[in-house]
């Protein structure tokens, strides 16, 4: 590069003095525009290179400049601030949230759970009530019950009657020894306690078959006892096992069935008295000692085809019993809550009350629910009825205080009446239980 070198000064004249000011704009652009061609000369002359690298960076930067898009009017296109980075408390509230939300979810999800596994369990019971009231009919409790049978019953004549009839009917029979000689009871299998080892239920009910010589000593014995005050030592073989198991479960309930009698025995229990010689009172005294002091019933039969008509009704009755008792397990099965029984149900807020005393006056004979409304819109309560009575002086004013109340019915008025209002008031004020209102 060649050193630049101070330009020769120039002497002015004095004539040139006026035109200075003018050329000298012109003379400071031609000598700007001398220099930089001089130098841009000399640039060329010593380094080819650097003029090689210098076009090619200024090309690259022109291509560099044409690559960039234009900017966006909207202002979309400018580049985005710095992110500005979160305070310790603003993560840690972030985190919180975070939580909380994740409890919620976790509430949620268990509260869903739980109310699945209660729609489980409500349709669980539904089912188990469903089977058990199915299970209860006597057509499915006849499948249930067994009847045993003591095999020394089968050692009589006509026995195999029983039998038979049995298995027609497809009914469930076990020949076993019993408590009781010649007796007859049934057991009742419970499949939901066979875990616990209590798979079947003894019925209450036995049926204790006699001939007629059994049961005369057994009539002998009880006369004994009777006569001895009550003392059981000595009495006949059949008496003593049953009262010892009348003792043990006293809720037992024995029926004697007496088989192979004659015609007029059978008709009249009293008529063993002339086998036995024995008064009719004395008879009647064992009979009723049998029936009112052990529970002891006694039906007279004439051979084993009757003494099977008892035993499957028996089983059939016994078959009926679970489902009534389900039906009957209210405190007051005659009392049927519906609008049919003229029902009213009263609320905790006492609604309903009104209504229970308008019904209330209508229990009376010949009161109408157009005269109990009137008399409940001039006394909404039975209190402020008895307190009306008590302000009067006179018993013919009290029983007249109704009388002249107005009944509205069908578009015609008419009063109570004085006999009608009598009888309110004795219904509310009469201290005799056995009076009669009319």
């Amino acid at each position: 590069m060649s050193v630049l070198r101070r330009a020769k000064t120039w002497e002015i004249s004095e004539s040139e003095e006026e035109t200075d000011a003018e050329t000298k704009p012109d003379l400071n652009r031609d000598e700007s525009s001398q220099i930089a061609a001089k130098v841009r000369t000399d640039l060329n002359a010593s380094s080819p290179e650097h003029t090689c690298q210098t076009s090619s960076s200024t090309k690259s930067e022109s291509s560099q400049t044409c690559a960039l898009p234009p900017p966006r009017p909207d202002g979309s296109g400018t580049p985005s601030p710095a992110r500005r980075r979160r305070t310790k408390e603003e993560i840690e509230a972030d985190r919180e949230k975070a939580r909380q939300r994740k409890e919620e979810r976790e509430r949620q999800r268990a509260a869903r759970a739980r109310e699945k596994e209660e729609k489980r369990r409500g349709q669980q019971r539904r089912r188990e009530a469903a089977e058990k009231l199915k299970s209860l009919r006597p057509e499915n409790c006849l499948k249930c019950l067994t009847v045993c049978i003591d095999p020394a019953l089968l050692q009589q004549d006509g026995s195999d009657i029983l039998l038979a009839t049995l298995a027609t009917f497809e009914w469930r029979f076990s020949i076993e020894n019993q408590q009781l000689p010649h007796s007859i009871t049934w057991t009742r299998d419970l499949p939901q306690q066979g875990e616990d080892g209590m798979g079947s239920l003894e019925e209450e009910q036995v049926v204790l078959v006699l001939g007629l010589t059994d049961f005369m000593d057994m009539v002998i014995s009880v006369k004994k006892m009777l006569d001895s005050e009550g003392e059981e030592t000595g009495v006949g073989s059949f008496l003593c096992p049953l009262l010892e198991c009348l003792n043990r479960d006293a809720k037992k309930a024995v029926t004697l069935l007496v088989t192979d009698s004659q015609p007029d025995y059978r008709t009249n229990a009293c008529g063993v008295q002339s086998k036995l010689g024995m008064e009719n009172l004395d008879t009647e005294e064992v009979l009723v000692y049998l029936q009112l002091c052990k529970n002891i019933s006694l039906v007279f039969l004439d051979g084993w085809q009757e003494v099977t008509n008892h035993v499957c009704a028996v089983t059939k009755a016994l078959s009926k019993r679970p489902f009534k008792l389900l039906t009957e397990q209210a405190e007051l099965p005659f009392c049927v809550d519906g609008s049919w029984a003229s029902g009213v149900r009263v609320e905790r807020d006492g609604s309903g009350l009104f209504q229970v005393w308008s019904k209330q006056i209508q229990q009376l004979n010949r009161v109408s629910p157009a005269v109990a409304s009137t008399v409940t819109a001039a006394y909404p309560s039975p209190q402020l009825l008895l307190q009306a009575y008590q302000s009067l002086g006179s018993e013919e004013e009290r029983k007249g205080l109704l009388a002249g109340l107005i009944v509205k019915s069908g578009g015609k008025e008419r009063r109570i009446g004085p006999e009608m209002s009598t009888r309110v008031y004795r219904c509310f004020t009469a201290q005799n239980p056995q009076l009669v209102l009319d």
